[in-house]
């Protein structure tokens, strides 16, 4: 890691300008979710995990303890778990915590992947106190992107849970499932975990909650286009909107602008009437037969599923 620190900083200003400018600028403006991660965004989406309305995390997490053991049937100890937005390792620690025949431990490798490279060193270190046998090789990069993988230490299972997937547009899944299997290799297995589609009267709260701190999550991309790219945003003039469309079966999350207004971002105007949109997120809900077909497109067919007793969430064991 570079010990320049400015340096680093302009590498990373022209990336965010990149990344947010191309959908700025076009008809239907988008930014893309990726952005909503820096470290104040870390900080509210793990508060929105712990929010009444969003059921998700608290679904899955349970939903992993119970089936930890059969999910990872088969699998021998001296395996290494890869993680796909590993922001930090609360999840993965249920499956780093199974052992095998033996009281062997399953994992004895863990390569958590992100694009929050400051939480990935806060990750390692808290690993490397509580778990100083576990060894950690964190991957600063976007999953969006081909990923290189440090050499394996043992058989590769991937790890891909909190629904990420239905962020994705569903060629983009599919393109995310095909990469990860040639990164992860022919012979590996693969968790995914993914909401499910059910009434929108639960949905909405999940992602408009009453306490505001969705909203909060959403107008910090603006906040980080202003200390990143150069823009002067006023997040006041933009209200939070989170839609279900049925059709898509997706919940969209938008930035609605309160007026008509210019915004300049890395010296480019960006003009906004009143009522327009920034479309920042999509979280799609599949049900497992979607799923399964965007899985086989991929390369990838289901060896077995496990959901909540309700339906709301479900994991996925892929090979």
């Amino acid at each position: 890691m570079p010990n320049d620190g400015a340096a680093h900083r302009l590498i990373l200003d022209q990336d965010v300008v990149a990344a947010a400018l191309p959908g700025l600028l076009a008809l239907r403006k988008t930014l893309p979710p990726k952005l909503f991660y820096d470290e104040a965004g870390c900080a509210l989406f793990y508060r929105i995990t712990g929010l009444p309305e969003y059921y998700l995390t608290r679904t899955e997490r349970v939903l992993l303890t119970e089936m930890a053991v059969p999910m990872l049937h088969g699998i021998q100890p001296g395996a290494e778990l890869v993680e796909y937005g590993a922001s930090d390792e609360a999840k993965a620690l249920t499956l780093l915590r199974v052992q095998g025949t033996g009281g062997r431990r399953i994992f004895s490798t863990y390569v958590p992947i992100d694009v929050a490279g400051p939480a990935l060193v806060r990750l390692h270190a808290r690993l490397r106190r509580s778990d100083p046998g576990l060894a950690v090789h964190p991957v600063v990069a976007d999953f969006m992107n081909p990923v290189t993988l440090p050499p394996a230490a043992g058989p590769r299972v991937g790890f891909f849970p909190g629904s990420t997937i239905g962020n994705l547009e569903p060629d983009a899944a599919v393109a995310f499932l095909a990469r990860a299997r040639t990164a992860l290799g022919g012979d590996a297995s693969f968790i995914l975990g993914a909401d499910l589609r059910k009434d929108p009267a639960m949905l909405i709260p999940a992602y408009d909650d009453s306490q505001g701190v969705t909203a909060a999550f959403n107008r910090n991309l603006l906040v980080r286009l202003n200390r990143e790219a150069g823009a002067n945003f006023d997040p006041a003039a933009f209200a939070h909107r989170a839609i279900w469309n049925s059709e898509e079966s997706r919940i969209e999350m938008h930035l609605v602008s309160g007026r008509s207004q210019v915004v300049h971002v890395a010296g480019r105007p960006v003009w906004f009437d009143a009522g327009e949109t920034i479309h920042t997120e999509n979280s799609y809900k599949h049900t497992p037969e979607r799923l399964t077909a965007l899985a086989a497109r991929a390369g990838w067919h289901v060896l077995d599923q496990w959901t909540d007793p309700d339906g709301w969430f479900a994991l996925f064991r892929l090979a």
